[in-house]
């Protein structure tokens, strides 16, 4: 399973683009732990049009080992939300979950749709974890 993920900048951050691989355990009676590989880093250019960011994100989820074996995470806060709509009307080969940070004081979500507090990015990138 592959996990792509999304961050939107434009005019003062960059867009990114990562791909996770969750390698899943060979046999059932193995007690190893699913392992997490990073396959690509992208850093688009500064001032990159959303819609080519959109055709750059279909262009790597349609790669014949992510087509439809990939999850796509999308930041929807503010400007996400439009780029967002642009993916779903792009025929992704990948599930689309999206992501809305929020003030709250603890995640909520089901399914494709996540709220997630700013808090809970600040206290990980303090401790070291991203």
């Amino acid at each position: 399973m592959f996990y792509v993920g999304l961050d939107l900048g434009q005019r003062q951050d960059f867009s990114a683009l990562a791909v996770v691989e969750r390698e899943e355990r060979r046999f059932e009676w193995m007690p190893a732990p699913r392992e997490l590989s990073v396959r690509h880093l992208e850093r688009m250019e500064l001032g990159t049009p959303y819609p080519r960011v959109v055709k750059r994100v279909c262009e790597v989820v349609r790669n014949p080992k992510l087509e439809y074996q990939s999850r796509l995470v999308v930041d929807a806060t503010g400007v996400g939300a439009p780029v967002v709509d642009m993916l779903r009307s792009a025929g992704l080969t990948a599930n689309l979950t999206t992501v809305t940070i929020t003030s709250g004081e603890r995640a909520r979500g089901h399914g494709e749709r996540w709220h997630v507090p700013r808090g809970d990015f600040r206290a990980r990138s303090a401790a070291g974890g991203g």
